[in-house]
Formats: structure tokens, C-alpha cells, sequence
């Protein structure tokens, strides 16, 4: 059982540090200490796909509704209903 328990240390500690290695620390794995890289950080030049799209143009605007529009539109809504409640 203790060979057992050595062995999954083992194993962890392997997978650990191939773990690190693939993510690109290797300065990690081989000195086994986290080493702080002070680099300075590049502004990103933008690329095309990042730039903003231009603004939609607005859709016209509606006209505005008044009583008379909207009490024959509720008379067609009216008509049609009963022609197809009728039907």
C-alpha cells in the first residue's frame, strides 16, 4: 500500500510539471520556482475585424397615427374577424 501511495506522488508530480510544460512555463518546470518575467505588454495594433462597424442608418420614420387612421384600421380588423369567424 505505501509503494502505492509513493507511486501516485509520483505520478501527480510528473503530470504536474508536464502540465506546465505544456502550457509554456517552462521556465517553471526547470528551475522549479515560479519565475515573474517582467515584460512589458504591446498595445495590440488593431486588426480589420476589430474595428467598430459603422452606424445602420435610421429607418424613416412613421407617420404619426391618428384617430381617424386607427379607428378605420380597427374597422378592417373588425370586418376580417368576423369574415373569418363566419367562414
Amino acid at each position: 500500500m505505501f509503494e502505492l501511495i509513493i507511486f501516485c506522488v509520483i505520478l501527480v508530480a510528473v503530470a504536474y510539471s508536464a502540465t506546465l510544460w505544456f502550457m509554456g512555463r517552462r521556465d517553471d518546470v526547470l528551475h522549479g520556482e515560479f519565475v515573474h518575467v517582467e515584460q512589458p505588454s504591446p498595445e495590440p495594433s488593431p486588426q480589420p475585424w476589430m474595428t467598430p462597424a459603422p452606424p445602420l442608418p435610421l429607418p424613416p420614420a412613421q407617420p404619426k397615427a391618428n384617430p381617424e387612421n386607427l379607428q378605420a384600421l380597427l374597422e378592417a380588423i373588425k370586418r376580417d374577424l368576423n369574415d373569418a369567424a363566419s367562414a
